[in-house]
């Protein structure tokens, strides 16, 4: 469904990507893992759009996105959630999930019941400010939101960071049931080894801008979590 083909990107002089690639089948759960600082968040920034590609190729289901306008590529059914949440503040829950409404393909108006279903504490929240939910919640909010525009590829940067182990749990439990129960297919970034072994079908890790291994989550070995993943 996305393909990454021998994408490089600079910051100034320094080179972060280089000579990329990725596939991340349909209807499956990818997971990109590697120490800080190798450039996995510069990928995902680069296939929404945030950062241009020096050279290379990003294709899903047969776009280029490399020609599409950041804010078309929701629009093409890719959502993403960024590291950090980015939610509004100062906007209600239902207010930050009818943000990514107008971006639907079917013009759908209303929020989908399908992310409250999935996260209850939306639905019983959605009158609080965005900035008066705990860190879990807002994550929570910021996978709803991205749910609203009916992606076919969910992006999610971290998932877990900073969030009390019960709500990762229930955001691993979500992840899940999208894939099997919807077919939604599924890229995140994720340096936590027990979420990736448990939600992930399969793996890429990075080292220095580089694909150095990848493959079905089975054969994530030892080895290559000593050589490439601990600190």
């Amino acid at each position: 469904m996305l393909s990454v083909d021998k994408l490089n990107q600079y910051y100034g002089e320094s080179h972060i990507l280089r000579d990329l690639s990725l596939e991340v089948p349909a209807g499956r759960c990818t997971c990109v893992m590697g120490r800080n600082g190798v450039g996995k968040t510069t990928l995902l920034k680069t296939v929404m759009g945030e950062i241009a590609a020096r050279s290379g190729e990003i294709r899903f289901d047969g776009d280029n996105l490399l020609k599409c306008r950041p804010e078309a590529r929701a629009g093409l059914g890719i959502g993403y959630v960024p590291q950090g949440r980015q939610i509004f503040a100062t906007l209600t829950v239902e207010e930050n999930l009818r943000i990514g409404l107008p971006a639907r393909r079917d013009r759908l108006r209303r929020i989908p019941p399908r992310v409250y279903e999935l996260f209850p504490v939306l639905r019983e929240m959605r009158y609080r400010r965005g900035g008066d939910l705990s860190g879990g919640q807002q994550q929570q909010l910021a996978i709803g939101r991205a749910l609203v525009l009916d992606p076919r590829l969910l992006i999610l940067d971290e998932p877990g960071e900073g969030i009390q182990p019960n709500i990762v749990a229930q955001i691993g439990e979500v992840i899940r049931r999208l894939n099997r129960e919807d077919g939604l297919t599924v890229l995140l970034v994720e340096q936590k080894l027990p979420f990736a072994r448990k939600y992930a079908d399969d793996f890429m890790i990075m080292d220095r801008g580089q694909a150095v291994a990848s493959g079905e989550i089975a054969a994530l070995s030892d080895d290559l979590i000593q050589r490439h993943l601990t600190v």
